[in-house]
């Protein structure tokens, strides 16, 4: 029997959290890739862990002496990575994200390269796309995770490529006259990539919602405020493909992408832009995004 340390990390986040939707949250996973390693931690073992009981989950009596056992291993071997890949790699690197990436996968990149470079710093920013880009332009960041429609400029590095969607709330379709339209405002990156479409297919629309923040767009779909286009990682729960999206357009592909400010980088932005790449790429290849209203 093998049981992996991820999977103990699982089994502990859930039970100290007190579920699996704060365990995904907290682990930079969707709350299906929790439910999945749960399982396969059960299947190992040959015996249930978990039993719910109301709204909440306790161990089994086998699942208390795995969660006695488990927090001693995970400790010992999270002591034991920091200490061998701790480096001497110093100085600052600033980092701008939007919040839909930031809120989990970015943070949790973060916490991992500080705990490898204890003696670099990071500035973390959390803007939308347009104030991102500003802030490159003007020299205020060193590397930026933006999104991006179907063109992607020379030098960008792709981390994910996004499916558009149209999303609604189960209660609220919209599926005749004119379209109540959410937004991130003026300056997101959704807005005029949603009114194009809209225009193309000839519906009339008109901005129900307006706001920066991934959670309060997503709480107005699903109180049934209005529509929204969105990345497809947003689609669960109470948050739904739009039914009248089929007689719309084709939307075009997404990419949410790493762009480093122009000319040499520093030894510590191109550290943080390797993490960025191979641990940020692969979270959101497994949506495990959590949008902060949803999961």
């Amino acid at each position: 029997m093998n049981l992996d340390t991820e999977s103990l990390r699982t089994f502990l986040a859930v039970l100290d959290l007190g579920g699996p939707s704060r365990a995904a949250v907290h682990l930079g996973l969707s709350q299906s890739a929790v439910s999945w390693k749960i399982k396969r931690l059960e299947d190992k073992v040959g015996r249930p862990l978990l039993v719910r009981t109301g709204h909440s989950l306790r161990p089994t009596r086998d699942g208390a002496l795995v969660m006695e056992e488990a927090r001693r291993i995970v400790e010992a071997h999270d002591e034991l990575v920091d200490r061998l890949s701790r480096s001497d790699l110093t100085g600052r690197v600033r980092l701008g994200a939007t919040e839909e990436v930031s809120s989990v996968c970015v943070s949790a990149v973060l916490a991992g390269f500080n705990r490898r470079h204890p003696e670099a710093w990071v500035e973390f920013f959390v803007d939308r796309n347009l104030d991102l880009e500003d802030m490159m332009r003007r020299g205020a960041l060193d590397i930026a995770v933006l999104q991006l429609g179907e063109q992607v400029p020379k030098g960008d590095v792709v981390l994910v490529r996004d499916e558009l969607v149209w999303v609604c709330s189960p209660d609220a379709p919209y599926a005749t006259g004119d379209v109540p339209l959410i937004t991130f405002g003026p300056r997101g990156f959704y807005g005029p990539i949603a009114r194009a479409s809209l225009d193309a297919a000839g519906i009339d629309y008109w901005t129900a919602f307006s706001g920066p923040s991934s959670a309060g767009v997503l709480a107005a779909v699903e109180a049934g405020l209005g529509v929204a286009l969105l990345s497809r990682r947003a689609v669960g729960g109470n948050v739904i493909e739009w039914p009248r999206s089929s007689r719309l357009p084709a939307l075009a592909q997404g990419n949410t992408v790493a762009r480093v400010a122009p000319g040499q980088p520093s030894e510590v932005a191109s550290e943080l832009l390797g993490d960025l790449v191979s641990e940020l790429a692969a979270a959101l290849e497994a949506e495990a995004v959590s949008w902060p209203a949803q999961r």
